[in-house]
């Protein structure tokens, strides 16, 4: 009498394992172009890889819908038991340890349009030194979801420490807001002045850009003379026709060297801005971990 899982492997050995692979890059990914470069294949072949898990799972697994690629549910209840198969099949098989050198992998970091123009430049050039085989992609976000840390095969996200999550974080670099100014203001006037004198250019959000609560709650004046959605513009704005604005320190710092901007400090204490590290919790490859988290510290200092 045959068992129930030996009949159960050998239905499996009609299926071609070497699917599987693929299969969890375009569930991760929602993109046949970046799972093809993830796992090396061409575009063709992965599309080829696709249809045959449509016709063997009976699903499409991937839908395109007018905001992007969605998956059915059958791929999304299909996705973390394959990702555990796949690597309790790598811990069997014991592949030789993360190497630099030699590794083909795309790092990918989720962060902030504004934390990648502090970083971006820094981290491109230490992965060309030290992985000159890999791929970096950052992927930027605005506010991140509890979908930001496992999708899109994304190995860390970069997130503000008011940010709050479930998943255990690290601080990456520390930051403070600051007063930036354009470079022809009074140089007498003192950080509360330009505060209380200059026209301020404001990122427009629903929720009040901190730290004009701080202002607020004590009664500060100040006059808003421009709204703009674009964190960024705001102190190249600054810089190109005046006034005044509230952000991070370390971006200010950045377009300074692009810049002719002034840069004060605060006038009353406020909380730090720290930038954290928060892991893809799916991600098992430790050795990865450990040398992708070193590089991003080299990145963050100053």
């Amino acid at each position: 009498m045959v068992s129930d899982e030996g009949s159960e492997l050998d239905r499996l050995a009609a299926v071609n394992l070497n699917l599987l692979v693929p299969l969890l890059a375009v569930l991760e990914e929602r993109s046949v172009t970046r799972a093809a470069e993830r796992v090396g294949l061409s575009q063709p072949a992965m599309s080829h890889a696709l249809s045959r898990m449509r016709r063997l799972l009976n699903d499409d697994l991937l839908v395109r819908q007018r905001n992007g690629v969605t998956l059915t549910p059958r791929a999304m209840e299909l996705a973390a038991p394959l990702r555990e198969a796949l690597r309790q099949a790598a811990d069997v098989i014991r592949f030789p340890g993360f190497d630099p050198a030699a590794d083909r992998r795309v790092i990918t970091i989720a962060l902030t349009t504004s934390t990648a123009f502090v970083l971006g430049g820094k981290l491109a050039r230490l992965v060309a030194e030290r992985a000159p085989n890999a791929t970096l992609r950052l992927r930027t976000i605005t506010v991140p979801t509890e979908a930001t840390f496992t999708e899109h095969g994304v190995d860390v996200v970069l997130v503000s420490e008011a940010f709050a999550t479930q998943h255990p974080r690290e601080r990456l670099y520390d930051d403070r807001c600051v007063v930036v100014a354009s470079a022809d203001t009074p140089p007498e006037a003192t950080p509360l002045d330009l505060v209380t004198t200059q026209p301020h250019i404001v990122v427009d959000t629903e929720r009040r850009v901190f730290p004009y609560s701080v202002l607020d709650e004590r009664g500060i004046g100040y006059r808003v003379g421009m709204w703009i959605s674009d964190f960024l513009l705001v102190p190249y704005l600054i810089g190109r026709s005046g006034g005044v604005g509230l952000l991070r320190y370390r971006v200010a710092a950045e377009l300074r060297t692009l810049l002719d901007l002034r840069i004060e400090e605060f006038p009353f204490p406020l909380p730090s801005l720290g930038i954290d590290m928060v892991w893809n919790p799916r991600l098992h490859d430790h050795r990865f971990i450990e040398w992708l988290r070193q590089l991003l510290f080299d990145a963050a200092r100053p």
